[in-house]
């Protein structure tokens, strides 16, 4: 009888827990995407509110420097306010902007709504994380829902991207804007009665430290991004740079010294999760190329529409999904090392495949081969590593090691896409042809990206073996 009663009371927790993923995964999934929607409906706002390349640019900006700046903190407020409570507050604001900066009726309010949702997203996308590992105890069941957040994040932002097309082309840029407001509304229904709140962890806010962080995150972020369109010579991006590199120096003294730190020293000591961190780091330098540069061929060289572009990416996708529970097997098995070098040589060979591109390349001999290699470079490369840098943590530290991982891969993205941005303008200066140039010579550098994938993960411990 009792186990009857056991079994019963176990499938409505197991089906709660099910739930409660796919809900924290809808809400990855909505700040993955908002970036990419956002680039879609540059062209039509910026007709529409007739604005300046500056104002366009601080449209994108705005985001990117309270995003990046409050990573590190949003983890820690959920490790000590609650991480449910920090969710919900985080989705709360998020939502509310998305909506918000639909209606804009110039673009000061589109800039200021764009500030407030990198204050939700950098306050939801740690908590997600932390929140996934509180919910799965169990070593095999953590590292499958790990790998569940990982792909279906993909998903989401594939078919994010194909929603956003279809808006663009029979609806209006506002349409785009406010197409992440439903699915705030879904999550925020939802998560109170599918995700239960956690155990505050004791102390309170390091100050210094989070001002520290917030300043130096967020300047080397902005300088990161302005390279893409003034370059490293300007001596405003050097400036901030250089402001960044300092403050985040003076951050690691602070967290030394500091009673409560937003990210204890031993976060980063642990080889294990130090190597992963590292690895999560340089691997976007192999990805974000593929993507960013990818799409602008398929539409420039090979005529395709936005949306028809968005559909091309479906076999990484596709891809993705597939191998995600292959490498959580192989990561269980072996450790992060092979898998995270088995992507890291994926990513090697689908960067020079796309480096051989040229106007007269077809998708299903010179680029389906190379998409389906970033799937399962993406797989391979990423899962086991984000399952290394969150495993070993104390639950009170749950937050403070999830926004570790989703600020260097912030940073990771800004600093490779600058990075390729570079070699792409310094390739095409005086060639034959600029642009197919060009995008080889950064398809190169995303290989060479790979390659230090590659060093990296022969630098992480073996299975089981942590120092």
């Amino acid at each position: 009888m009792s186990a009857v009663m056991t079994r019963a009371s176990a499938a409505p927790s197991a089906r709660r827990t099910a739930v409660g993923l796919a809900v924290l995964v809808a809400a990855q999934a909505m700040v993955l995407v908002d970036e990419m929607i956002v680039n879609i409906a540059l062209p039509g706002l910026s007709e529409a509110l007739a604005t300046t390349p500056t104002q366009l640019s601080w449209v994108l900006n705005a985001y990117l420097l309270t995003f990046g700046g409050l990573l590190l903190l949003g983890g820690r407020a959920g490790d000590i306010l609650g991480r449910r409570r920090v969710f919900l507050v985080g989705v709360a604001l998020f939502t509310v902007a998305s909506l918000a900066r639909g209606l804009a009726p110039d673009v000061g309010t589109l800039i200021a709504t764009r500030a407030v949702q990198g204050v939700g997203a950098a306050l939801v996308s740690p908590s997600v994380l932390a929140l996934i590992i509180g919910m799965y105890r169990e070593a095999g069941a953590r590292e499958r829902a790990i790998a569940v957040y990982t792909a279906v994040g993909g998903v989401g932002a594939a078919v994010g991207l194909l929603l956003a097309g279809v808006f663009t082309s029979v609806g209006s840029w506002r349409w785009v804007l406010a197409l992440n407001a439903p699915v705030g509304l879904v999550v925020l229904a939802a998560a109170p009665f599918v995700l239960r709140e956690t155990v505050r962890a004791p102390g309170r806010f390091d100050l210094a430290g989070a001002l520290t962080s917030a300043f130096g995150v967020a300047a080397l972020v902005w300088a990161l991004s302005g390279v893409g369109t003034t370059g490293w010579g300007d001596p405003l991006v050097q400036a901030a740079a250089a402001v960044g590199v300092a403050a985040l120096v003076v951050f690691v003294v602070v967290e030394r010294r500091a009673r409560q730190p937003i990210v204890t020293p031993g976060l980063l000591a642990d080889r294990g999760r130090g190597t992963a961190y590292l690895a999560v780091l340089v691997v976007q330098g192999a990805q974000i190329g593929q993507l960013y540069f990818l799409t602008q061929f398929l539409q420039q060289a090979m005529g395709y529409s936005a949306m028809l572009a968005a559909v091309s990416f479906l076999p990484v996708t596709a891809t993705l999904l597939g191998l995600a529970g292959v490498a959580v097997r192989v990561s269980a098995r072996f450790g992060p090392r092979l898998p995270v070098a088995l992507g890291a040589l994926a990513l090697v060979a689908s960067n020079l495949l796309l480096s051989r591109l040229d106007l007269s390349a077809g998708y299903a001999v010179d680029v389906l081969p190379a998409l389906l290699l970033l799937g399962a470079g993406i797989a391979f490369g990423t899962i086991p590593a984000t399952i290394a840098g969150t495993s070993g943590v104390a639950e009170t530290e749950y937050g403070a090691a999830s926004s570790v991982v989703t600020t260097v891969t912030a940073v990771g993205a800004s600093l490779a896409l600058a990075t390729l941005v570079t070699v792409m303008t310094t390739a095409a200066e005086g060639a034959a042809d600029p642009f197919t140039e060009g995008m080889s010579a950064a398809f190169v550098a995303g290989a060479a990206f790979a390659a230090a994938t590659l060093l990296v993960a022969l630098l992480m411990p073996r299975r089981g073996a942590r120092t």
